[in-house]
């Protein structure tokens, strides 16, 4: 399968599950995308169309997490939860953004869990 159609099941995958899951702003919507190296998360009220909190993990030549991808998606989990514990945030709704729930994604989720968030 080349890497254009698996981009598009994805995309359908997500719209999917988008249709279901709606952040507001007591319980904002967890999204989170990632690519070969680096994994991104964001906290998104969806009725007013604002991101309320984001983060990301870079390159292993740039970023001051040590570990593998998986280690720094879960501490990048753990970061977003103290951000949004402090912004009064105790529920988040989980997008998987159509990736498995498997790996750096449900590292990411352990994370926001280990933070004091529920899921």
């Amino acid at each position: 399968m080349n890497s254009r159609k698996k981009q598009l099941n994805r995309q359908k995958r997500h719209n999917r599950i988008r249709s279901h899951i709606v952040g507001t702003k007591e319980r904002p919507r967890a999204s989170v995308f990632k690519s070969n190296n680096h994994i991104f998360a964001q906290l998104i009220d969806d009725q007013s169309g604002k991101t309320i909190l984001s983060s990301k993990i870079v390159s292993a030549k740039k970023s001051k997490i040590k570990g593998n991808k998986t280690e720094k998606a879960s501490e990048i989990g753990k970061m977003i939860a103290e951000k949004a514990k402090a912004a009064g945030i105790k529920e988040v709704v989980f997008d998987r953004g159509g990736y498995k729930y498997h790996g750096r994604v449900k590292a990411l989720a352990d994370g926001l869990r280990a933070g004091g968030l529920k899921l």
